[in-house]
This record gives C-alpha cells, sequence and structure tokens, in this order.
C-alpha cells in the first residue's frame, strides 16, 4: 500500500522540494560526523575504554540523517541499540555520548546506560533499548502522547529488519492504526539480523508488512540520504495532516558486524566492499557536490577537519569524565508520585 499522495485533480504533479546548497553540506557534514564518530568509538572499544556491547552504524548514515532533515522540534525519536547515529542527528553533544559509552559521569545517563541505554529530554530522544523491538510500542506511546497533547509532533520509530518479526511490532501497529497515531515506523534493514540474512528470516516485502491494519508503506533506498529525505517528507505530511502512521523501509546496510564481538564472517569480504565502492551514502554525496560545484575538494577537507576536531574532543573530554559516584547507584531507578 503506497502513500496517499494529496493533490487536487487538476493539479500539475509536484516538483520535489531540493535541498539549498547548504542544506545539502549540512547532510553531508552530519553523514561525516556520525561515521568518523563510530569508527572513534570503535578504536576505544579495542583500547579497553568502552565495555559491554557496542553497535556501530557505520554505513547506515543516509537513514537517519536524511529522516532528521524532514523533522522539527516539535518530533520525538526512539531507536535500538544501534542508536549513536541518532543521539548526533539529533544535535546531541558527541562528548556526552562518547562520555556514556565509557561509563563516565558527563554521559548523558550519567555513565550508568551505556551505549545501548541514553537518553535526552531536551532534544526529544527517548533512547536506545537493549531489548530486540521493545522500542516500537514505546514509540507508539510517544506519538499517543503527541495526539493527546495536540503539539502537532511526530514520532520517529526506528527498528531492524530482526525486531520486524516480534509479536510486539505487529500489537503496536494495531493499535496505532486503530488509533491513527502520528508514528513514522523506519525498517532499518541492512540485510541482516545479527548473522542471519534477512531473506532467510522474513517472508514478504517489508514494508508490505502493516498492509492489514491499512497502514501505507514504502520501500526506500536507504544509501541515498536524498531519496531518505524525499520519502520522508512525503510520510511527514501524511502523519501531520492526521491520517495515521506510515511505515518506511530503508534499503541499507552495515559494514561493521552486529557488533563488535560480531567477526561478520557470513558474508564474503567482495560484498562489503562492493557496497562500500558503489553506495557508500557519504562518497556518493560527496561526489555530487564536487559534480555541481557546491563545494571544492578544499572545502569538504575543512569539514573533515572540523568533524575529525569534534571526535578528538569528545574522546578526551570521555576519557578525562570521573566515574559515576557509588552513591548514583540508586539514582534515576526510581519516581514516587
Amino acid at each position: 500500500m503506497a502513500i496517499p499522495k494529496r493533490r487536487a485533480k487538476s493539479a500539475a504533479p509536484e516538483a520535489p522540494t531540493l535541498p539549498s546548497s547548504d542544506e545539502l553540506i549540512r547532510y553531508y557534514r552530519e553523514m561525516l560526523l556520525i561515521r568518523r564518530f563510530e569508527e572513534k568509538a570503535g578504536q576505544m572499544y579495542g583500547m579497553g575504554l568502552i565495555g559491554g556491547f557496542c553497535h556501530l552504524y557505520i554505513g547506515q548514515e543516509a537513514v537517519v540523517v536524511g529522516v532528521q532533515s524532514a523533522m522539527d522540534s516539535r518530533d520525538s525519536v526512539i531507536t535500538s541499540y544501534r542508536d549513536h547515529g541518532h543521539m548526533l542527528a539529533c544535535g546531541m553533544d558527541a562528548k556526552g555520548v562518547m562520555a556514556e559509552l565509557t561509563g563516565r559521569r558527563g554521559g548523558y545517563s550519567k555513565g550508568k546506560g551505556g551505549s545501548m541505554h541514553m537518553f535526552s529530554r531536551e532534544k526529544k530522544f527517548y533512547g536506545g533499548h537493549g531489548i530486540v523491538g521493545a522500542q516500537v510500542p514505546i514509540g507508539a506511546g510517544l506519538g499517543f502522547a503527541h495526539k493527546y497533547s495536540k503539539d502537532g509532533g511526530f514520532n520517529a520509530c526506528y527498528f531492524g529488519d530482526g525486531a520486524v518479526n516480534q509479536g510486539q511490532v505487529y500489537e503496536t501497529f494495531n493499535m496505532a492504526a486503530l488509533w491513527k497515531l502520528p508514528v513514522l515506523f523506519i525498517i532499518e534493514n541492512n540485510k541482516y539480523a545479527m548473522g542471519t540474512a534477512q531473506a532467510r528470516s522474513s517472508a514478504g516485502e517489508l514494508y508490505q508488512r502493516g498492509s492489514a491494519y491499512g497502514i501505507p508503506g514504502r520501500q526506500v533506498n536507504g544509501m541515498d540520504v536524498l531519496d531518505v529525505r524525499a520519502a520522508a517528507l512525503e510520510a511527514v505530511e501524511h502523519i501531520r495532516d492526521g491520517n495515521g502512521p506510515v511505515i518506511l523501509e530503508m534499503k541499507t546496510y552495515r559494514y561493521r558486524g552486529h557488533s563488535m564481538s560480531d567477526p561478520a564472517k557470513y558474508r564474503t569480504k567482495e560484498e562489503v566492499n562492493k557496497m562500500r565502492s558503489e553506495s557508500d551514502p557519504i562518497d556518493n554525496l560527496k561526489k555530487l557536490l564536487l559534480e555541481q560545484g557546491i563545494a571544492d575538494e578544499e572545502a569538504l577537507k575543512v569539514v573533515d577537519r572540523e568533524v575529525k576536531d569534534i571526535v578528538t574532543e569528545a574522546a578526551e573530554f570521555a576519557t578525562q569524565s570521573p566515574e559515576p559516584d557509588p552513591s548514583e547507584l540508586w539514582t534515576d531507578v526510581l519516581v514516587e508520585s
């Protein structure tokens, strides 16, 4: 079921809304920040500075940057444990994110949440959730809160191709459709649910999983930030008009293993190299910027240096920030009303 387009019968087809040169450079910068941040996080994990699990977003940057470009300050975000990129795209400070990864007091959850569980009420980012699919019903709850308060916002709920087979996802689809909740369900299909190929674990097309409930869906090239943005703008218009939820299946790819402990031997190096050489979202946008004369090599080198400085500063802050005091053990656990 495609997303219905609102257009008068006599109206000519609408031209796509093209981003400005400044916006294109901003998308490049945001994707590059995520890439460099995740590369640094991988290095710090290897040095033993980050404990527990660590799921990197390298390769999938176009998804969250493209979707966030269609959102505004009214909207909220929730996602799974592969969440660092979403935090940065929401405008959360790289220092606070990295400090949380290293379990330090300066982190967004005061060093008690780690890689998979950090939040920012200020940025309307509600996690980071370690249980597969658990964030989906919470996303519907956030959508309900937007509708109840009539604030004009919606919830962007991200989950993977592995989570899409969880029963709670379909309970959520039913409720969201029944109540016409303002939720954008984003399936980040990176082809592998841990080590199992999506084609071996999921029957049918994932973007059609809401069709039984009347939820429109669309499949999108999740390796192209402009394709993602165009699809997100269309979906957001549908949601803000009060028509209920939309599903976008982002066909994307992660270059690293499921987590830092995964050697990813279930796929060939040739497969990964082919995706990197032909479909890398950052390289392809860089090529567009250069070909269109929007930026030259020197300008993009400046962006790269600025991003590296941010990441270096974040790593230094994270290693220098003190660990949580033992007295913090029972704080932020229970709220009495």
